[in-house]
């Protein structure tokens, strides 16, 4: 007959469960918080205390219960060592004896035994009393359980155990069980109200633990996390190649401070800073890994604010040159002077223009653009300076001007090189007497702006042509700042195009990441003509198509990916002229005939001269030598 598990033995795999779970929270919170490390060193005692309690008692935890077989003329048939040892009467005394004997109060605890026997009942967990040989009481606790055959009751089983030693033991437990329930809710509370995300794992990389910021966080509950894969869960690039946690359980030593991007239920990107750290039981086993975490958008946004605060909002670069100009448009952003801003179309001329107007004294004011060449000359003069009612056909109200709309801030003249000679008199008198007149009035008003003039035009050349006056010219160029074209700051693509990215999954709310590695030398191949502008609606382009993390070639516009073509031409002209020299040769050859004047070398060679200036970098020719 199979002894029953006594009652004790279940307590303890409850009370040990407890232990292993108090030791995870208490783990767990002593990482990070203080009042935590204190709740786990009272763990630490307790759990000693309760395993001196275990050690000293092992004997009796061990011993089996006693064990009766009544039959169903209430007959002893089955009397175990120990329900000899507890009662004192051999197995040849009983064996065959009414069972009556056993019960100190034979009519009303007898009774279990009898209606077990007559209607197939189970009892458990009773309390009740024996007696001994000697007639002493002994309180037990008791089963009583019904032995059937077809449904026909043969026997019943009486299981007891003493309780006189056990109960104290018992009562000694549940007063340390007590204490660890107690911290364990502690610990738990810590747990959840901190603001970190934590979560823990076994060796198996299953999540064990989960607390509710790591909900929060992640936008996955507790329940969906428990049991998974941690990986199912943080969906982060590192996680199959690179993993913080399976680093630390390999070394040993906790990983701090990292930071990596997971991705939300929702499948939203989400930068976090993690540590981890091994979990080890109390036999110094490793039973896995605890991570920290927290969620660093705000400090990453913020950071990205900064950045473009000190950079003059989105002028972004690392060039050297970009950084000379940089600095002198926070020089020039604390004067009044007239500045004069000039690069090829879509360098950010009226980004540059902004920059100076945004940290000058007139930030508070209005920042007003007009772009020359987008009037005619009969109603550009009214576009600047406004017009009276009735002051020409059409003019049926009083109109403001631009000049007077940016009274107290900056007025900014983009493509100024395109005004027509009778436009720049009128600009001209205005400049120098800081007053002006709606077209059709007569009454002056004093100007109060600032001008920033920008162009794409070499004005020095339109003065020779006579198509710019000298004086006009010298009005707006008191400070000159020129912004180079791409083409000649290709060490700044990077940055911009990792400065774009960030911008446009904003805009379009996707994760993208990078561009492949060949799409990407497709860009650094390409010569840009429409510049920093060209490149940003580009990426807009590969944002429009791609539907990955990584914008791959094909999503590149047509004209890039066909440009890289031109690359080949150099060789196919080295053939074509029977030259016997090396690529380098043929380049210095041709640099040298054309007096290092790039563009005319590169028309020579039949190739674009973003082609030429990347070649010369890679065969080290001597660029500063060269004419851009």
């Amino acid at each position: 007959m199979p002894q029953k598990t006594s009652f004790l033995v279940v307590f303890f795999n409850h009370f040990l469960n407890i232990i292993v779970i108090v030791q995870c929270l208490c783990i767990k919170v002593a990482l990070s918080q203080s009042n935590g490390y204190i709740l786990f060193t009272n763990f630490e005692k307790t759990m000693t205390d309760v395993q001196n309690i275990i050690d000293r008692n092992k004997e009796t935890l061990i011993i089996p219960d006693g064990i009766v077989v009544i039959s169903k003329d209430e007959k002893i048939i089955v009397f175990n060592a120990a329900a000899s040892r507890i009662t004192g009467y051999s197995e040849e005394e009983v064996i065959g004896s009414k069972f009556d004997f056993i019960f100190a109060k034979k009519n009303s605890e007898r009774k279990y035994i009898i209606e077990s026997l007559k209607d197939n009942i189970v009892f458990s967990n009773l309390s009740i009393n024996i007696t001994d040989n000697k007639g002493n009481i002994i309180n037990v606790l008791a089963s009583v359980t019904p032995i059937k055959r077809d449904e026909t009751v043969l026997s019943v089983v009486f299981v007891f155990r003493d309780t006189k030693e056990m109960l104290f033991l018992a009562e000694e437990i549940q007063q340390k069980t007590s204490e660890l329930i107690d911290q364990k809710n502690k610990l738990d509370a810590i747990f959840n109200s901190n603001i970190e995300g934590t979560f823990t794992i076994d060796n198996d990389w299953n999540i064990t633990s989960f607390n509710t910021s790591a909900e929060k966080i992640t936008g996955f509950k507790k329940l969906e996390a428990i049991g998974k894969k941690c990986w199912n869960i943080f969906n982060s690039s590192l996680c199959r190649n690179g993993c913080h946690m399976e680093q630390t359980i390999k070394n040993g030593k906790p990983m701090l401070g990292n930071e990596l991007e997971i991705i939300q239920k929702g499948g939203k990107n989400i930068p976090i800073r993690v540590n981890s750290v091994v979990l080890i039981n109390n036999k110094n086993e490793n039973i896995g890994a605890v991570e920290t975490f927290i969620d660093i958008s705000e400090i990453r946004n913020l950071s990205a604010h900064l950045n473009e605060y000190y950079t003059y909002e989105n002028i972004v670069g690392r060039n050297k040159e970009i950084k000379q100009i940089i600095s002198v448009l926070e020089s020039v952003s604390q004067t009044d002077s007239s500045v004069l801003v000039t690069g090829e179309s879509g360098t950010g001329k009226e980004l540059a223009a902004r920059a100076i107007h945004l940290k000058s004294s007139r930030k508070t004011g209005p920042f007003v653009a007009v772009n020359c060449s987008a009037f005619a000359e009969s109603l550009l003069e009214s576009e600047l300076f406004g017009h009276e009612k009735g002051a020409f056909t059409g003019a049926i109200k009083t109109k403001i001007g631009r000049f007077e709309l940016a009274q107290g801030g900056t007025l900014f003249l983009d493509e100024i090189g395109d005004l027509s000679t009778a436009v720049q008199t009128k600009l001209l008198r205005v400049l120098e007497t800081h007053e002006f007149e709606r077209v059709g009035g007569n009454k002056s008003i004093k100007m109060d702006t600032r001008i920033i003039a920008a162009t794409n035009k070499n004005l020095s050349e339109e003065i020779s042509a006579k198509r710019f006056r000298e004086d006009l010219f010298y009005r707006i160029n008191v400070i000159n700042i020129h912004l180079p074209p791409l083409r000649e700051r290709m060490d700044d693509i990077p940055l911009l195009v990792n400065h774009f990215i960030k911008s446009f999954n904003k805009k379009f709310n996707k994760s993208i990441r990078q561009f492949s590695s060949s799409a990407f030398d497709l860009i650094l191949d390409y010569n840009w003509p429409g510049n920093i502008r060209e490149l940003e609606n580009a990426i807009e382009h590969c944002f429009v198509l791609c539907n990955g993390e990584v914008i791959q070639v094909e999503c590149l516009p047509k004209r890039i990916r066909e440009f890289n073509e031109q690359a080949s031409v150099l060789d196919n002209s080295s053939r074509q002229k029977g030259f016997k020299e090396t690529e380098k040769e043929l380049i210095i050859s041709v640099l040298e005939k054309n007096n290092h004047n790039r563009p005319k070398a590169a028309k020579e060679l039949n190739i674009d001269p973003s082609t030429l200036w990347r070649k010369m970098k890679k065969h080290n020719i001597n660029i500063s030598k060269s004419i851009k």
